[in-house]
């Protein structure tokens, strides 16, 4: 379906509106000009702002109306937004529980605030009003930020410290749903040793920076990829200049991703309990196997539950499990019976994902071959989760969302209490500077000062990877400079 704007002035913000626009219609293009779905915005900008919006779409005639009291383009563009919600609203029925919002961080919103000393109530009119986002989202974030600030007391304290993730670009398989940088083990074989090579650099010229400058680290997270999909000799190697390169003492989390069954065995679960690693994830998604072959993962649901008791008699005392909600062929009967099997396995966190079509996945280049549920059945597993969730006493304390997300829905991390991820606090709110060490690591530089974030990316691909890594080192050292203002 095609909507042509009339607003000339508007072309710029074309992407803006079609985020909002794609809440409502899948496939749907906002083109500027004039034809039989046609809209239009009336914009008054002197000392406040006036927007009304008029709507023509499938034969029906809408409008509405917002203010503002700023003239600045923010403040234009929440109007402009609340407008635009409120027509397709009218002309759909479907209302969004996350109103204009399209950011990725809700609850960063909600801390801005909260660090002003504003109350719920205060916070919740605020972004009820530029936000339109409804009272139980609101409830939710206001619960979550709570969480984090029990969870982290001097969560606000943290910008003199960093956090480091180590990015292993390598899997089992590539899940059809996913653009991680993650390439098969089997194919790559050869490329770990070269990998390693650079990783190791990487870790020791960083390491040696933070110590040299007294700069702590809070948390180590080890991503990918599945970071286990290395043999546990080379696991082994990577672990012990790690922990000859940054300062320990201070580290209060250390997080491995193993999240692919079929990449954990004993060896591998001795070198962890080496390190006195006990974090880990394994992640089933579904406990139903033909989603598992479907979706490209080549592991039953069966070694999911072995690989989980396996890890426990490991002393693995700190499980997360991902399930997502959406998944080709699914409805609510699966997602009941996938809720039942972790009820059994009693992980101390879950991570409930609702389905997004990333823009390069295999999922997204071929819809027709991965036919999800319609927006009702997406909402109601949606809210079966969460009752799951707090019958079984697990309590949110992240979440986040993402383009393309079904249903326009979040991701929310559970846990029960005393065993919330720190480091998925940390990234998620951008409360620090996390350090991306590896292939297709991604650094988010915070200034303790300013709070201004940039984002620095190494290459996503090894053989990119293992000729750049001095090169990307470097910047990054010279970013850790500047951001902490230090002198040679």
């Amino acid at each position: 379906m095609k909507i042509f704007l009339k607003n000339k002035e508007l072309e710029n913000n074309l992407l803006f509106l079609q985020n909002i626009i794609n809440l409502y219609f899948e496939d749907s293009f906002i083109l500027i000009g004039e034809g039989d779905n046609q809209l239009y915005f009336d914009i008054e900008s002197a000392h406040e702002v006036s927007v009304t919006a008029h709507l023509i779409l499938e034969g029906g005639t809408y409008k509405a109306s917002a203010r503002r009291n700023s003239a600045d383009k923010k403040q234009m563009k929440q109007a402009i937004a609340e407008t635009l919600v409120t027509v397709l609203t009218a002309h759909t029925g479907i209302i969004q529980s996350w109103g204009t919002l399209t950011g990725i961080r809700p609850t960063k919103l909600y801390h801005r605030y909260f660090r002003q000393g504003l109350s719920h109530e205060a916070i919740s009119d605020r972004l009820k009003t530029d936000y339109l986002i409804s009272q139980e989202k609101l409830d939710l974030m206001q619960e979550i930020v709570h969480i984090q600030n029990v969870a982290i007391p001097d969560l606000y304290d943290l910008r003199r410290e960093v956090s480091i993730y180590i990015g292993i670009p390598f899997c089992p398989t590539k899940c059809a749903y996913c653009t991680f940088p993650a390439y098969s083990i089997l194919v790559h074989k050869n490329d770990v040793p070269e990998f390693l090579v650079g990783l190791l650099h990487e870790i020791a010229v960083t390491g040696k920076w933070l110590k040299d400058h007294d700069i702590k680290v809070t948390t180590i997270y080890f991503g990918g990829g599945t970071p286990t999909s290395i043999t546990p000799k080379d696991l082994k190697m990577l672990l012990e200049q790690c922990y000859a390169s940054f300062d320990m003492t201070a580290v209060r989390e250390v997080t491995v991703e193993a999240g692919r069954p079929d990449t954990i065995d004993e060896e591998t679960l001795r070198v962890l309990n080496d390190f006195n690693i006990d974090r880990i994830s394994i992640n089933p998604q579904s406990f139903t196997d033909e989603t598992l072959k479907a979706i490209g993962r080549h592991h039953s649901v069966q070694e999911t539950i072995d690989k989980f008791k396996l890890a426990r008699t490991f002393n693995m005392n700190n499980i997360n499990m991902d399930l997502i909600i959406g998944l080709p062929n699914e409805n609510r009967q699966h997602v009941q019976h996938s809720l039942e099997e972790t009820q059994k396995l009693r992980p101390e966190s879950l991570t409930v994902h609702t389905l997004s079509f990333k823009r390069a996945s295999e999922m997204t280049r071929n819809k027709e071959k991965y036919p999800v549920a319609q927006r009702d059945e997406i909402m109601h597993m949606m809210d079966m989760t969460r009752r799951f969730a707090a019958q079984e006493g697990y309590k949110p304390y992240y979440l986040y969302r993402q383009k393309n997300i079904l249903g326009n829905l979040e991701n929310i991390g559970y846990s029960i209490e005393q065993e919330y991820s720190l480091y998925n606090i940390l990234i998620m709110e951008e409360m620090q500077t996390i350090l991306g060490i590896g292939c297709g690591a991604s650094s988010k530089f915070i200034h303790p000062k300013t709070g201004k974030i940039e984002n620095y990316l190494n290459p996503k691909d090894p053989k990119s990877y293992n000729k750049s890594y001095e090169h990307y080192t470097e910047e990054k050292i010279n970013k850790l400079n500047e951001i902490f203002k230090v002198e040679d």
